[in-house]
């Protein structure tokens, strides 16, 4: 995977960031989801990097080999706001002071806190399989509750870290075929990492409190999204099937939206990677004067 890339580790504040990174040209920060690590990128990222584009591909604090802060009472110290300033920080030490961000599930929630609260250096934003925490939380109901239970068991204290260490390999699924063989070795070797299952619990509970608040703040001050925003989701997953276009949702938040629905399960990057780069390279490369 990721031949000819830098494979490095970059300390950030209380963070060890793992980082992988080649490329020239604008530059396009790869943020990964639950409970995967910046492999899931493996098939996407050479791709960018072929057509021009300067890829940084960490995994998220906490997660893989990356390190987070110990855990707080009030799960600061792994909200979405934290783990943002610890990425903007790492794209000011690598020299990216203006770029693209691209997140897909966990890794979106921390991209779209990244572009509100670095809005001056945040070009262009794609989320994927994604809309902000509070509005699930506020369209929650029996059926959300039904398919996205897994919400709740994690923010519960001490509970689901005795459930899913006591057997990873049944708690998580991921098939070799499908991700890769390097790239699934990598995902259970963090699975089976005590510490990420802790870390990555942490990033649920900040979901359900500091996160949201955070983001009703947000709604009460009027702040949005100025830079082009690109949606994408998972036809063969459920966001959709919830919600209806969730372009709808988004138009409370963003100035310049546009997106699409890829057939696709929910881990676009490692099952549909072509489809994905030719949605992701025209909107990339666009010059951002062009939307003026």
């Amino acid at each position: 995977m990721f031949r000819d890339f830098i494979d490095e580790t970059v300390v950030v504040g209380e963070c060890a960031l793992r980082v992988r990174r080649a490329g020239h040209g604008p530059a396009v920060l790869l943020l990964h989801g639950h409970p995967r690590t910046g492999s899931t990128w493996h098939r996407v990222a050479p791709e960018l990097v072929d057509a021009g584009f300067s890829v940084v591909v960490p995994d998220l604090p906490g997660y893989g080999r990356s390190t987070a802060p110990a855990p707080t009472d009030d799960h600061a110290a792994h909200s979405k706001r934290a783990a943002a300033g610890v990425l903007a920080a790492l794209m000011s030490a690598l020299g990216h002071h203006r770029y693209a961000v691209v997140g897909h599930d966990r890794g979106s929630y921390v991209a779209f806190r990244l572009a509100l609260d670095n809005w001056e250096r945040v070009e262009r934003l794609v989320l994927m399989d994604c809309i902000p925490i509070s509005e699930h939380l506020r369209r929650a109901d029996a059926r959300f509750a039904m398919r996205w239970w897994h919400w709740f068991f994690y923010a519960q204290p001490g509970l689901p870290e005795r459930v899913i260490n006591a057997d990873p390999d049944a708690w998580y699924s991921g098939d070799p075929a499908v991700m890769g063989g390097e790239n699934h070795a990598e995902w259970r070797a963090a699975i089976h990492d005590p510490g990420v299952v802790r870390a990555m619990l942490e990033d649920y509970r900040a979901g359900l409190t500091i996160d949201r608040k955070h983001e009703e703040a947000d709604r009460r001050a009027g702040r949005r999204l100025t830079m082009p925003l690109l949606c994408l989701w998972s036809l063969r997953d459920d966001l959709e099937d919830l919600y209806g276009d969730p372009l709808v949702i988004w138009r409370d938040w963003a100035d310049d939206l546009q997106g699409v629905g890829i057939d696709s399960g929910h881990h676009i990057a490692e099952e549909e990677p072509r489809a994905l780069v030719a949605a992701l390279t025209p909107f990339l490369a666009q010059d951002p004067s062009e939307g003026e």
